[in-house]
């Protein structure tokens, strides 16, 4: 395909050249403006970001009243602090959940899994076990585009040019996606099992002593499309690596902080919690960068007990300025009840893709949690074969429902094993049962526009 001209021209180097990308020119509630006046519904937040939608006044008042009254920039390697900071710890730890006690503010989520997983290996230094460095993984996962990220990615697209920088010490085994894995007669139960044993299997086979840690997204987000674990599995997971003493490490960068109705998604697991957790995306809203590490309090305990330091480090870590505006995000969030209006708000959200959307051709499943749902589109229901890959059917219907005012987000590559032909919708926290229906009445229109397109070829 042909370079597009302005793209060609433009001195920021986009990720499509293919295309003129839209320019956004104002943002209020849920919705964005175009350059052209188009009114858009962002019923993706971006990728699962803004999820107090758009032009907030609070947190603009926030970052102000922080630039004009306190200190613009505090380095973290200094003997210095600052109220932003600590400020936004207190807010999300005070209560300690599940153990975790501490956090580590960065500014992107790539950043948050590379710190986690340095962390865990230092963890084990302080414990006298410097041989623990192999990491557990699954495939078809996502944690992070850095480099020490794409390691535990098995994300095959975009792991494909880095080859020679992948780590040999990462291993993976199966995701938890029953909609393909399970088999026709299998239980959830017997599902659970036959997982569970190909992680302790895993875990044998490296040696016990020599692993650091396995690393799994909560609610699976783009590769497999807002996937939930089926239950018991977390449940086993966590029990297994209790008994071996391998650090459980949950990415809720994209599924957590609120998203699926409790503030952390493996709240609704029935396990303790994790042993380092990663969070990011809603955490500041979108309205700056920011992500961070969560971690337990025995992890604390261990450095505190030997080093007495962390052994990481940004220049940008705990930027005063992001924490105050992702302060400003949490209080909203608790002062308005905004996790109940996800779980209400949730529940009307699947009624309505499950009544409008899946009678539909061509949709083999829909899944999700809170507010975090996505669609899956097979060639046929019953053998839930992929369509071809070149068809890029999920980004089509993306392109056609932007044509109708909505914005949802699509597949974003090929990842693994199966092809997975998904769009995610997961609207703003403040979204209501009137702007609900008409998401999915606008997602329903696409979906037939594109599949008219189609249904001459299968």
């Amino acid at each position: 395909m042909p370079t597009d001209p302005f793209v060609a021209n433009s001195h920021i180097l986009h990720r499509s050249f293919h295309a003129t990308p839209s320019e956004i020119v104002a943002g209020e509630g849920i919705y964005f403006y175009l350059q052209n006046g188009q009114k858009v519904i962002d019923a993706s937040c971006g990728p699962s970001v803004a999820c107090l939608g758009h032009s907030q006044p609070e947190i603009a008042d926030a970052i102000s009243s922080h630039l004009h009254q306190n200190i613009a920039y505090v380095y973290s390697g200094s003997p210095y602090t600052n109220r932003a900071t600590e400020e936004l710890a207190n807010i999300l730890l005070a209560d300690k959940p599940g153990g975790l006690s501490k956090a580590i503010f960065v500014n992107s989520g790539s950043e948050a899994t590379d710190a986690a997983l340095k962390l865990a290996v230092q963890y084990w230094h302080e414990r006298g076990q410097p041989q623990r460095t192999k990491f557990i993984a699954r495939k078809q996962s996502y944690h992070g585009n850095t480099i020490g990220a794409l390691c535990v990615s098995g994300h095959e697209s975009r792991r494909e040019f880095y080859q020679d920088f992948m780590s040999s010490n990462v291993l993976f085994v199966d995701p938890c996606y029953a909609y393909r894995m399970k088999g026709g007669q299998e239980s959830d139960e017997g599902f659970v099992r036959r997982l569970a044993r190909q992680f302790e299997d895993e875990i044998l086979r490296l040696g016990p002593a020599n692993v650091a840690g396995f690393i799994a997204e909560t609610v699976s987000g783009t590769t497999l499309g807002c996937l939930p674990a089926v239950p018991g599995y977390f449940t086993a997971i966590r029990a297994i690596c209790d008994r071996y003493d391998v650090l459980l490490i949950l990415d809720e960068i994209m599924c957590g902080m609120g998203k699926t109705g409790t503030m952390h998604a493996w709240e609704q697991e029935g396990i303790r919690g994790p042993d380092i957790q990663t969070i990011g995306k809603a955490l500041g809203a979108g309205c700056v960068p920011l992500s961070g590490v969560l971690l337990h309090q025995k992890i604390f305990d261990a450095l505190s007990a030997g080093s007495g330091g962390l052994a990481h480090g940004h220049t940008f870590q705990a930027h005063p300025l992001a924490c105050a505006a992702a302060t400003a995000v949490q209080k909203i969030i608790r002062r308005d009840n905004l996790l109940e209006n996800v779980t209400n708000k949730g529940n009307k959200l699947e009624c309505l893709l499950r009544q409008e959307i899946g009678p539909l051709p061509f949709v083999g499943d829909i899944r999700g949690r809170g507010l975090f749902w996505a669609v899956e589109f097979v060639v046929d229901k019953e053998s839930k074969a992929s369509f071809p890959r070149e068809l890029q059917l999920s980004n089509k219907i993306v392109e056609n429902a932007l044509k109708t005012g909505l914005n949802i987000l699509g597949n974003l590559g090929h990842t693994g094993t199966y092809y997975v032909d998904h769009v995610i919708i997961c609207p703003p926290y403040i979204v209501t049962a009137r702007e609900l229906e008409q998401i999915v009445s606008l997602l329903k229109a696409a979906i037939i526009e594109t599949n008219q397109h189609l249904l001459t070829n299968f």
